[in-house]
């Protein structure tokens, strides 16, 4: 039982980051956290050793994040015009503009899309092992991270196609 304890404490950073480019906030990233550990505490006598208890984390995150969303979508979400920034300049670093751009672009893919990215790419987990997180077949998974990436080259203005050099 201590050494779930212990795994579940080392799978915490990872929780995190993931939740917060999930969420795109840094407070219901925590609150999503939170509410995962809760729920892996409460159930850890339910879980079976098949995988590793970092997937079966990255599971009840996943299931928790969606059932959040569902919630949100029959309440709504409430605008405090406090928080509304005031139009500035954007900034003129390259890099970061770049980033930003990336960053809205993820923020506008489907959620099916985005937590399939994520899991791949920012976590680094393999096909399988996102597929088994996220609860779909392996094909699916490579579906969905196709059309993202394709989606994200739309968004960003990235050609489909390499641009080759000619010959003067």
């Amino acid at each position: 039982m201590v050494d779930i304890l212990h795994e579940i404490e080392a799978a915490v950073p990872a929780l995190r980051r993931y939740a917060r480019a999930l969420t795109r906030d840094f407070d219901r990233a925590d609150d999503l956290v939170q509410d995962c550990l809760e729920r892996a505490l409460a159930k850890r006598g339910l879980f079976r050793p098949k995988g590793p208890v970092r997937a079966w984390l990255f599971t009840i995150l996943v299931n928790v994040h969606r059932n959040s969303l569902r919630g949100a979508r029959r309440r709504g979400e409430p605008v405090n015009f406090a928080d509304i920034p005031e139009p500035s300049v954007p900034a003129p670093q390259p890099g970061h503009m770049a980033l930003a751009e990336l960053d809205r672009a993820i923020g506008s893919l489907p959620h099916e899309q985005k937590e399939a990215l994520l899991l791949v790419t920012l976590e680094g987990l393999p096909y399988a092992e996102a597929a088994a997180i996220l609860d779909i077949p392996l094909g699916t998974l490579m579906s969905r991270l196709g059309r993202a990436r394709a989606a994200l080259k739309t968004l960003t203005g990235i050609p489909s196609e390499p641009h080759l050099r000619t010959v003067k």
